[in-house]
Parts: C-alpha cells; structure tokens; sequence
C-alpha cells in the first residue's frame, strides 16, 4: 500500500509501532482505534487515521484494527521482517549493551557479530553473539552479506573502523563517536551524538521553563 507517505507520516509511524509492541499480549490480540492510539500518544487522532490508512487498510468504522495486523502492516512497511544481518564495531559497555539486547529483531534487525580489538574480549561471545578480531571484519561481512554496521569505538579510532566497513561492503552505517566519518557517496552515514542530544533534551526543557515564567 503505502501511498502518499509524507515525510511528517514517516517520522510518528515509529511512534505507532513503538506503542503497539509495547502493549500487553492480552490487548495485542484485540482491536485498537487511531482514537485510542491518539489519546496515549497525545496526537490528533484525525492525523492518527491518515497516517495509519497510508500504511494499512484494516481500519473499521466502531471496531478500529485488529492490533496484531497493524502491527504487522507497520512492520511491513519498514521491511522489520527482512531481519537484515548487522555488526558491532567497538566492545565496550555501548557496544556490549547492543549485543546483549534482543529488541532490534522487532524492527527487522539481527545484531549477529561485535568486533574488537582488544584480545581479551575477542573470542567470547555475548548473548550467543560472538566477538571477533577487528581484522575478521572484511571476510566476515563479505560471506554474510552484511550492510549495516554499528559504530560505537572511541572517536580517534572511528575514522578506520569507517574505512574498514566501508572496504568490507557495508552501506549503512550508524556512528555514535562524535566526530565526523568521511565516506563514498554510496555509502549512508547517521551520526547519534549522545551528549549531543542530551543537551539539547536539557536546553528545550530550559526553553519551556523560560516560556512558562514570562
């Protein structure tokens, strides 16, 4: 389906399904109205309705969709049931976290490899996940076929491990080290700042302050 997606449409879809798989199992195998979803998420619901009805045609009038569909129809549309293949480069506490957690294979992602180089944590493995030497990188996502990798190594470092994921076919890559990753026009960067973000998070609510005092 998928028409008329605006680029506004594509930024809260993510809010809906965030929602949805956040709910009960016993309220997933029943219905759930945009009007519902609005009120929980602090939306309007007539945007809610638009926005759904671009992704999924399961909306009734009185009954609203069947929660597990739309679920589905969201994940769809975000291809989260291609389960694409990603590694890790950088085994610290950020990195370890990732490995740890099974969330990312709700949204069509398998974290299947950390890679560091540090020889004491190379070898283990962490929630079934194994840790391979940083020089392991290129054979091992040419043979799997991975295109997205992780980067969470420390800043003087991110710039190589950049050019080693880019020389081992990846395409996509998500920076946390706050510097800037030169890379080939083919090749998609998104760089998460924490610090970055927590300070504007803090500055916003200082804004707001500001606004409600004067």
């Amino acid at each position: 389906m998928a028409k008329n997606v605006t680029a506004q449409t594509l930024q809260r879809l993510p809010l809906y399904f965030n929602y949805l798989v956040s709910l009960p199992e016993n309220r997933k195998s029943g219905n759930i109205s945009a009007t519902a979803i609005a009120d929980a998420l602090g939306l309007n619901d007539v945007q809610v309705r638009k926005d759904l009805a671009s992704v999924s045609r399961g909306g009734r009038p009185r009954t609203g969709y069947v929660t597990a569909e739309l679920i589905n129809d969201i994940g769809h549309f975000f291809g989260f049931e291609n389960h694409d293949g990603v590694i890790v480069a950088g085994v610290g506490n950020l990195g370890r976290a990732m490995l740890g957690s099974d969330s990312f294979a709700d949204y069509g992602f398998d974290i299947v490899c950390g890679f560091d180089c540090n020889e004491k944590i190379t070898g283990t493995d962490i929630n079934g996940k194994p840790v391979r030497h940083i020089s392991e990188m290129k054979n091992f996502c040419l043979n799997q076929n991975i295109k997205t990798g992780i980067i969470t190594v420390p800043e003087k470092s991110a710039q190589e491990v950049c050019n080693i994921m880019t020389d081992s076919g990846i395409k996509y890559i998500l920076n946390f080290a706050s510097v800037h990753l030169n890379v080939p026009e083919n090749i998609i960067v998104h760089n998460e700042n924490i610090s970055m973000t927590l300070a504007m998070l803090t500055r916003h609510s200082f804004f707001e302050k500001e606004l409600t005092f004067r």
